[in-house]
């Protein structure tokens, strides 16, 4: 048994450490704050068991008491488990007391660091919180403290005047009474002072004022927690040095519909450009019951002229099987090979396999009239694909004279993705565009979210990545906002952030 309690980082998922993800990834358990982002879930083992403690102000799904109390008992079981909080376990998140609680009840535990939102937050904003022109120390400081108290635990003389840069935590509710006392401690009402809400997380916001004009811009501009607030001259370089702020989709709201095996790659494009991603996969990918009909296929490749692979997971679950009879690559040896675009041509040369043809129009028309041209009479074609597929490709080969063995190597199923979040985010205005990858994202994306709830919302853009499936949206009678040309996804990645930054 073993309580490691990881610092989650500000929000940026790419700012988890490597510790912190190493031992998600082999944790029994996962207890997660408000703070910590859900995307870090992904790491933690299938059978985890994953629990939500969510503290936000002060609503409590479970008291700091309760939630001591439950880490204790999760380890007691023999589990390790990990205690993911937001920022840095030990800079304002209580997990020093946490420690405590282990110790006292005999529970070995580790501490691991956490990137903390104070530092992170700021840098994100252009907002370095010291430099050599402004600032030579750094004070970080509850704002929680009550107000009404007689006795403030703070020296706001010293804070006013002892320290160049002054960084406080959860202190919204007290901004008036921070300024007041700083300028009545003797700072300049004209200091620089900021505020950063969300910071590094799609949600970021930043405002610059005064420490006199803050409480009133803050009300003004909508700021509320989660916000740090910054005062000192490093807010001066905040126009300056700002750069993840001028991200094209920051802020926006897309959702990806894809299978969580192939989202991976258009979810972090979009990450990288700004924009919130929210996963709601609408098909899983699982493999086959049998693989017996796969394995009597391969063994017989040396009498096919050509295989065609029309996906990724085409690629993937074939060579999965390539494997389990242990052979690889060589196997394709003497055989021509075809992908149906630049992503299953990619998988094909992580296996060795350098694809003898790839259309020009990635679509299965494409893959007919690029093999067409090759001459298909007498050909024999074998065509690993998912069980349920678009018979064109295998129908207009047949017409040209070619014998097409479909040799399905998994299966796709409808998701259970958590339909009331994204209809929330939608009802909130959370939501701008909606990607879908194939026919099947379609149609099961319309199997969970209503129609009529989509167009009750027609300010969310739809997006296509290419025909077919643009063909398909329109049978549910809707219009595809966004296409591009080449029916790949860094193409719609490029056309998403030509067209959803003008929203």
């Amino acid at each position: 048994m073993k309580v490691y309690l990881i610092g989650a980082g500000p929000g940026d998922p790419g700012l988890l450490t490597l510790k912190g993800k190493e031992i998600l990834e082999r944790a029994d358990v996962v207890v997660y704050d408000f703070l910590a982002n859900d995307a870090f879930l992904a790491y933690a083992k299938p059978d985890a068991e994953i629990i939500y403690v969510g503290k936000k102000g002060g609503d409590h799904t479970l008291s700091q008491d309760g939630i001591n109390r439950l880490i204790i008992e999760k380890a007691k079981e023999g589990k390790v488990v990990a205690r993911l909080k937001g920022g840095d376990p030990y800079m304002f998140g209580r997990g020093g007391e946490e420690a405590e609680e282990l110790l006292d009840a005999g529970v070995p535990f580790e501490e691991v660091p956490g990137v903390t939102s104070a530092i992170a937050g700021p840098a994100y904003a252009g907002i370095p919180l010291t430099h050599r022109s402004y600032a030579s120390s750094v004070s970080f400081i509850t704002g929680h403290e009550n107000p009404d108290k007689p006795d403030s635990a703070h020296n706001w003389q010293a804070l006013a005047a002892g320290t160049s840069t002054l960084v406080f935590f959860m202190g919204m509710k007290n901004l008036p009474d921070i300024s007041r006392k700083l300028i009545a401690a003797g700072m300049s009402p004209d200091k620089p002072a900021a505020l950063v809400r969300w910071g590094t997380t799609p949600r970021h916001r930043s405002l610059v004022a005064t420490i006199a004009t803050l409480p009133e811009e803050a009300v003004k501009h909508g700021f509320s927690n989660p916000s740090l607030i910054v005062v000192g001259d490093v807010v001066r370089l905040r126009d300056r040095l700002n750069w993840f702020e001028h991200k094209p989709l920051l802020g926006k709201g897309v959702v990806v519909t894809r299978a969580r095996e192939q989202a991976s790659g258009l979810a972090a494009a979009l990450r990288e450009l700004g924009a919130d991603v929210i996963q709601f996969p609408t098909i899983d990918i699982h493999p086959l019951d049998d693989y017996a009909p796969v394995h009597e296929a391969i063994r017989a490749l040396d009498t096919y002229d050509w295989v065609v692979f029309t996906s990724v997971n085409g690629v993937k679950h074939f060579w999965n099987q390539l494997a389990a009879l242990g052979l690889d690559s060589r196997a394709l040896g003497g055989r021509k090979v075809a992908a149906i675009g630049p992503a299953t041509a990619d998988a094909l040369r992580d296996k060795g396999i350098a694809p003898d043809f790839i259309p020009e129009k990635y679509v299965a028309e494409g893959v007919v009239e690029g093999m067409l041209a090759r001459g298909m009479g007498g050909k024999r074609v074998l065509l690993p694909r998912a069980l349920e597929a678009r018979e064109v490709l295998p129908e207009e080969l047949r017409k040209a004279g070619a014998t097409v063995d479909v040799l399905p190597v998994y299966v796709t199923v409808p998701s259970a993705a958590r339909r009331d979040d994204v209809l929330a985010r939608m009802e909130a205005g959370e939501v701008h565009c909606v990607t879908f990858g194939s026919s099947s994202t379609v149609e099961n994306f319309f199997s969970l979210v209503p129609a009529d709830t989509v167009k009750a919302h027609p300010e969310v853009k739809l997006a296509c990545i290419g025909p077919v499936t643009k063909k398909t949206l329109e049978g549910f009678g809707f219009t595809c906002h966004i296409q591009p040309d080449d029916y790949t996804i860094p193409a719609l990645v490029d056309e998403l952030t030509r067209v959803l930054p003008e929203l």
